[in-house]
């Protein structure tokens, strides 16, 4: 059974990682760069990204550092799970961007410079994130983010002469365990399986550049994506075990 060997595909080719670490040896060998001008986490995440955010924020891997999310369709689940695990943080009816200031500040003892909390979907993340940029009267030449292929096409699209450092808040690599599928490392806040195939899988469709997609081809809210033909082939695969179960968009954060 190859289905491990598929979503694990899906998973590399969504969460994007351009250096293998965030760190100045890393950014300085590939870019010739101190630091980033901008490190964004955007409010998608799980709690990993905070975690990653920490660490970069006690490394100075950056002059400034932004959080980026309002509320969308993976909020109540952060909401709960930051509740559950640290009841001190109030979660209730709070953006994704105030959830994780909370976190860091409860959990680190640091913050994020700058807040952004009235995005919705990842297009507004991007638009709403360069116009506090423009705002603040923040300079940059490049931004490193943990972001997942999407948030990268969405930027190229808007600002196309900035140089974009992904680097995805986890890197997931699912296994066999007896009769069901894991995690081969814990990830702090990880998704179940179910959520986690259903969001690998609702992407493809979405990074597709044709008429249904969200390309130059089709509904023009990204730049173009190239997707490689195993890419394609392991969501064709998985299709035949899960279904057609791709996430639809929801029209309350259109």
């Amino acid at each position: 059974d190859k289905t491990a060997e598929y979503i694990n595909i899906l998973g590399h080719f969504c969460g994007k990682r351009d250096v293998p670490a965030l760190d100045y040896d890393s950014l300085s060998g590939r870019y010739q760069i101190d630091k980033a001008d901008v490190m964004v986490l955007f409010g998608g995440s799980i709690l990993a990204g905070g975690d990653v955010l920490a660490r970069a924020i006690r490394d100075e891997i950056a002059s400034c550092y932004i959080i980026v999310g309002g509320a969308g369709h993976t909020t109540e689940s952060l909401r709960q799970r930051v509740h559950s695990e640290y009841p001190a943080i109030e979660t209730a009816g709070l953006p994704e961007a105030k959830i994780f200031q909370s976190y860091l500040r409860e959990v680190y003892g640091c913050e994020a410079d700058l807040l952004e909390t009235r995005s919705t979907n990842c297009g507004n993340n991007i638009t709403n994130l360069l116009e506090l940029l423009d705002r603040e009267q923040i300079r940059y030449g490049n931004i490193n983010a943990t972001m997942q292929n999407r948030m990268d096409a969405t930027l190229r699209k808007y600002r196309p002469d900035v140089r974009i450092i992904n680097y995805a808040s986890y890197a997931a690599v699912v296994q066999w365990d007896g009769d069901r599928l894991v995690c081969q490392e814990e990830i702090h806040g990880m998704w179940d399986m179910d959520r986690y195939v259903n969001l690998l899988m609702g992407e493809i469709p979405r990074l597709t550049d044709g008429p249904e997609g969200y390309g130059p081809r089709g509904r023009q809210f990204i730049a173009h994506v190239d997707i490689p033909e195993e890419v394609q082939t392991a969501f064709t695969e998985l299709k035949k075990v899960y279904g057609e179960r791709t996430r639809e968009a929801n029209p309350l954060f259109a």
